[in-house]
C-alpha cells in the first residue's frame, strides 16, 4: 500500500460516503486521512465511520489518521417574518439583540459579543458575504447599519465581522461534548474552529492533555495577526480558505494561502490546504482545469495535504475525486519544476543534535542515491524534523507507538510502519533494511540513510546516522 506521492489527500466523509465499502474504495483510491466533520452527522454516525476506519486499517496493516473537525461557534441572525427579507442598496437596516423575530428592516443578532466589538464603519457580513452592510450608529444591544450590498436574506444565515476579535471562545458546549466523544472514540487529530488568537489554542490543549494531536483552522484575518505564535502552540495548521475567503477579499487569498504554508514550513508543523479544491466534482465526474491548477499550486508550495470536504463527503463521485487529488499530486510532484520550488525555501536547522542529524540525513541520502529515509521515531518529532527538510527521497517512518504512526498519516512524504522498538546498533539496521524492502521502497543492493536515538525509545533523542546496504 505504498503512495507513490509526499503530500497526503484528506477525505471528509459523510452521506455519500459512509459505509464500510466505500470508504474502502476511498482509501484505495488514495486517501491518506479520513476527516470526520462534527458540524453534521449524530455520535452514532461518526463512530460507525471511525470503526469502519480502523477496520481498513486492519486489513491493510497501514495506519491511518481520522481527523475531528468541531463545529466551532456559529454566529447567525434569528427568525424573520415571513421567513426572507429584500434588502435594497443604500437602505438602513437595524440589527436588535432581544428581538424574538425581523421584521421589514430589522433582524435579531443574539450575539452580545458582537455588539461589544462594533464602531462606527464596521462592516457586517450575512450570508457568506453575499450581502454586505456597514454600522452607522450602535449601542449595547443594537446597531444601524447602511446596506452596501442588498439581496434576499433568509432566516438563520450566518454573520461575519471582518477585522474584529470577538471576545469568545472557540469551543461552544457542543464543541465540549463532541471533544469529550472523540477523545474517548481515538480520534488522532482534532480541528479548531475560527482560531482567532493563540489563547484558544492553549485552551484546548488543556483540555485535549496530547491524547490527540491539535490543528489550528485559520479562517479568521484575525488570527494572521499572531499567525507565527498560533503555528508554535499547535500540532498542525488547515488553511480553511472558505470562511477566510468572505472575510478577505478574494484577491488576498492566495497570498494568505502561501504565507500560512510557509510560516509552517518552517515551523515543521504539518499544514493542509482545505476548501472548494475540486468543488465541480461534486457535480462532475471530472475537474475544471482550474481546479487542478489550484491543487497543484498547494503542493508546489509544499503542503502536506490538500482536502476533499462536499466532493467526497455528499458530492456524486467521492472516489473519483479522491483518485483526481491523488493523480494530480503525483504528477506535479514528478514535474521537473517541482524539486527546485520546494528547495528554494529551506528552513535551517536549528542548533539541536536533532535537527543536524535530520539536516544532514536528507544531504547524505542525495550524496549516496539512497533509497529510502529509515526514521525510528517515538513522539513523532524525528519524523517531523525529517519531513521539514522536505528530502528527494521517501521517508519510512517506524514506531512503536500506533499513535503516533496514524497522527504522522497526515505528514509530507512519510509512509509509516508501527514496529517494535529495537535494542541495538545490528537490529536498528537489519529492522530498517527489512521493512524497506518489504514496504517497497528499496531492494537488494540499495543504500538508505538510517536516523535514531540512544537509548533507544527515547523521545526527541535523534542522535545517530547511518548508511546501510540493504543485503540477501
Amino acid at each position: 500500500m505504498r503512495r507513490h506521492r509526499n503530500a497526503k489527500v484528506v477525505a471528509t466523509l459523510g452521506p455519500a460516503s459512509s459505509d464500510k465499502d466505500r470508504i474502502r474504495a476511498l482509501f484505495l483510491a488514495g486517501a491518506d486521512v479520513f476527516r470526520l466533520n462534527f458540524s453534521h452527522g449524530s455520535h452514532d454516525e461518526h463512530r460507525a465511520r471511525y470503526d469502519a476506519i480502523r477496520e481498513l486499517e486492519k486489513e491493510f496493516s497501514r495506519p491511518i489518521a481520522v481527523l475531528q473537525d468541531l463545529q466551532g461557534p456559529k454566529i447567525r441572525i434569528g427568525r424573520l417574518k415571513g421567513g426572507e427579507l429584500k434588502l435594497e442598496r443604500g437602505q438602513r437596516f437595524r440589527f436588535e439583540l432581544k428581538a424574538k423575530e425581523g421584521g421589514e428592516a430589522m433582524a435579531p443578532l443574539p450575539h452580545p459579543e458582537i455588539f461589544a466589538a462594533l464602531s462606527a464603519g464596521t462592516l457586517i457580513l450575512l450570508d457568506d458575504g453575499k450581502l454586505r452592510m456597514e454600522v452607522r450608529d450602535f449601542g449595547k444591544d443594537w446597531a444601524d447599519t447602511e446596506v452596501i450590498v442588498g439581496g434576499t436574506l433568509s432566516d438563520r444565515k450566518g454573520v461575519n465581522v471582518p477585522g474584529i476579535t470577538m471576545p469568545i471562545s472557540p469551543l461552544t458546549e457542543k464543541d465540549r461534548t463532541d471533544l469529550e466523544f472523540g477523545l474517548k472514540l481515538g480520534v488522532d487529530w482534532v480541528a479548531l474552529s475560527f482560531v482567532q488568537r493563540p489563547e484558544d489554542i492553549a485552551e484546548v490543549q488543556r483540555i485535549v492533555q496530547r491524547r490527540a494531536a491539535v490543528m489550528a483552522k485559520i479562517e479568521k484575518p484575525a488570527a494572521l495577526k499572531t499567525l507565527d505564535r498560533i503555528v508554535e502552540l499547535c500540532d498542525g495548521i488547515m488553511v480553511a480558505r472558505g470562511d477566510l475567503g468572505v472575510e478577505l477579499a478574494p484577491e488576498e487569498v492566495p497570498g494568505r494561502q502561501k504565507e500560512i504554508i510557509r510560516a509552517c514550513r518552517l515551523a515543521g508543523k504539518p499544514v493542509i490546504v482545505a476548501t472548494q479544491m475540486l468543488d465541480s466534482m461534486v457535480n462532475s465526474p471530472t475537474p475544471t482545469r482550474a481546479e487542478a491548477s489550484d491543487v497543484a499550486t498547494a503542493i508546489y508550495d509544499g503542503a502536506d495535504a490538500v482536502m476533499l470536504s462536499a466532493e467526497s463527503a455528499a458530492g456524486h463521485y467521492p472516489v473519483e475525486s479522491v483518485e483526481f487529488m491523488s493523480r494530480i499530486i503525483a504528477r506535479t510532484e514528478q514535474d521537473p519544476t517541482y524539486r527546485p520550488i520546494i528547495a528554494a525555501l529551506h528552513p535551517e536547522p536549528e542548533a539541536t543534535t536533532p535537527d543536524a542529524i535530520s539536516n544532514a540525513a536528507a544531504q547524505v541520502a542525495h550524496t549516496v542515491s539512497a533509497a529510502a529515509i529509515v526514521t525510528y521515531t517515538t513522539s513523532g518529532s524525528t519524523a517531523l524534523r525529517a519531513a521539514r527538510e522536505r528530502p528527494e527521497v521517501p521517508i519510512l517512518t517506524l514506531t512503536a507507538k500506533v499513535s503516533t504512526a496514524r497522527r504522522l498519516a497526515l505528514l509530507w512524504g512519510a509512509h509509516c510502519v508501527e514496529t517494535a522498538d529495537v535494542n541495538s546498533f545490528q537490529e536498528m539496521v537489519a529492522k530498517a533494511c527489512k521493512i524497506a524492502v518489504e514496504e517497497d521502497f528499496a531492494k537488494v543492493g540499495d543504500k538508505i540513510v538510517v536516523t535514531a536515538g540512544v537509548p533507544f525509545g527515547t523521545p526527541g533523542a535523534t542522535n545517530v546516522l547511518r548508511i546501510a546496504w540493504v543485503e540477501d
